[in-house]
């Protein structure tokens, strides 16, 4: 079998290799390396001063909070929406597809505008259901785990289904033919084949669900310490002229966000990262 010899590097792959490394770096290296040289200006101030601000503490714990219950929530469906669309053919199966791209095309205030309307308080389409059962969607957290999830909702899907089409349906067919039940099948066959995606997928959908401005502006209300998450404090300081805690906030969620993605890519294995 003739291995496979990688062609000469010629000035002009140099030429296309540094217009891409400088673009990246311009766009995305240097200016969160800015926040992070800002953060860190007056060595540990920043850091020390946003987590002696109650608002400030309040907020991390609400957006960890809510990106946990919205990446559960997305895991869920995402593995079930996933199966549906590869193993399953039904009516309407491409535009079940694209809606799920929705939420990457629909500006996130049209998203936090469109749950206002739907459950949002008494009028809401179901508001006052929702109220008559005690429920508050509105100005509320269980409103921004719902903006939160419906703007993450397609990570993890988008990197489920190639690998569900790739592993094909042949090992979980034989096990059902040997008598394995839907659960058996999925936990000891499907599973372990697309857990580095499912991974992946969730950690993106955190990352994503940490970041999240637009749409849980819009359904939280924006009130300090009740339901102001990390990125609605950074711009309120950013606004209050507190620079300082804007950037060490934004700092701790770029930090999460980072460490995050490169503890999975570590750990994946070698034959995956091969494969990408």
């Amino acid at each position: 079998m003739a291995r496979y010899s990688a062609p000469p590097v010629t000035t002009g792959t140099w030429v296309r290799r540094v217009l891409v490394v400088g673009y990246l770096f311009l766009l995305v290296v240097w200016p969160v390396a800015l926040v992070v040289s800002t953060t860190f200006d007056n060595g540990l101030g920043n850091l020390s001063d946003a987590f002696s601000d109650p608002d400030v503490v309040y907020a991390l714990q609400l957006t960890v909070y809510a990106a946990f219950w919205a990446v559960v929530i997305n895991t869920v469906f995402g593995v079930g929406i996933s199966l549906l669309l590869v193993r399953y053919e039904f009516p309407g199966r491409r535009t079940l597809s694209a809606l799920i791209d929705l939420p990457l095309s629909v500006s996130p205030v049209v998203v936090g505008l469109a749950i206002l309307l739907a459950y949002g308080g008494e009028n809401g389409f179901f508001g006052p259901a929702l109220t008559g059962i005690g429920l508050q969607v509105a100005y509320a957290p269980l409103g921004i785990i719902l903006a939160t999830a419906f703007v993450s909702l397609p990570l993890v899907i988008r990197e489920l289904v190639p690998v569900l089409e790739e592993i094909g349906v042949e090992q979980e067919q034989a096990a059902t033919s040997l008598g394995a039940n839907a659960w058996q099948t999925f936990r000891r066959i499907t599973l372990p084949s697309i857990k580095w995606a499912l991974l992946y997928g969730v950690v993106l959908s955190l990352a994503r669900s940490l970041g999240e401005f637009g749409a849980v502006k819009i359904v939280s209300g924006n009130v300090a310490s009740q339901t102001q998450t990390a990125t609605l404090v950074v711009e309120q300081k950013y606004q209050d002229f507190e620079q300082g805690t804007a950037y060490a906030t934004s700092f701790l969620l770029a930090l999460i966000a980072v460490a995050a993605l490169v503890v999975v890519t570590i750990l994946r294995p070698k034959e995956d990262h091969d494969g990408d």
